[in-house]
């Protein structure tokens, strides 16, 4: 195959990978959150009693 049939293919690829990341940020963004999960928020009480350290609303003393 000649050097333009490999560009043309690349070039595709490419915009086939982009396609279908904008379809899929737009149905990701257009979806509603699950029944329950309408309104999480931070519960002092829970957060207080969980010792899990990965957890994204977990602050250790002295990092604010």
């Amino acid at each position: 195959m000649s050097k333009e049939i490999y560009l043309v293919i690349g070039i595709s690829v490419l915009v086939l990978l982009l396609i279908t990341f904008i379809v899929s940020f737009v149905l990701y963004v257009k979806t509603p959150a699950p029944k329950g999960c309408e309104d999480m928020k931070i519960s002092e009480e829970k957060c207080a009693s969980c010792s899990h350290s990965e957890c994204s609303f977990y602050k250790k003393e002295g990092q604010e």
